[in-house]
């Protein structure tokens, strides 16, 4: 992702967004979702619906707010390492994770404390990797795990 995924809001836009933004009950966490390019590093135009399915399984965000049971202590839950992200962190999580919505044309997502996997400092070079199944041609998985996979496998 580039530089300009980062979402910057004008001051007016960025007061009728907050007002708008659910506040996280219990041990749920708001996030915001990056903004897809609009076209490739080499120049070409990426389509709506392509951005728009790459949005929906995104893996970063950034911790927007905390709901007031996050990351407490109790003989349910525990969290021996303490919280695993706080406001402002960019976190990594699984693909379609939590409830999506929209705001003022801004993604986000309500997600559960468990979800987080890692804080990242710059998640601009953090992507989802593509999944071998669905992605990729159907004799690619034989071909990639006989020649790849195994091969590695053997010579540990």
């Amino acid at each position: 992702m580039s530089e300009k995924n980062v979402v910057e809001f004008s001051e007016e836009k960025e007061k009728q967004v907050a007002s708008q933004l659910p506040k996280p009950c219990s041990y749920h966490i708001l996030v915001a979702l990056p903004k897809q390019d609009e076209k490739t590093d080499g120049g070409i135009y990426i389509t709506d619906d392509v951005r728009e399915r790459e949005e929906t399984a995104s893996i970063t965000a950034m911790v927007m707010a905390l709901g007031p049971d996050c990351y407490v202590e109790t003989p349910q839950r525990k969290f021996p390492s303490g919280a695993y992200c706080k406001e402002g962190d960019f976190i990594v999580m699984r693909s379609y994770s939590g409830t999506r919505l929209e705001v003022k044309g801004e993604k986000f997502r309500l997600i559960t404390d468990d979800v987080p996997q890692a804080v990242v400092t710059d998640p601009r070079g953090v992507i989802r990797a593509l999944a071998l199944d669905r992605e990729m041609p159907k004799n690619y998985r034989t071909i990639f795990l006989k020649k790849k996979i195994l091969p590695t496998l053997r010579s540990l």
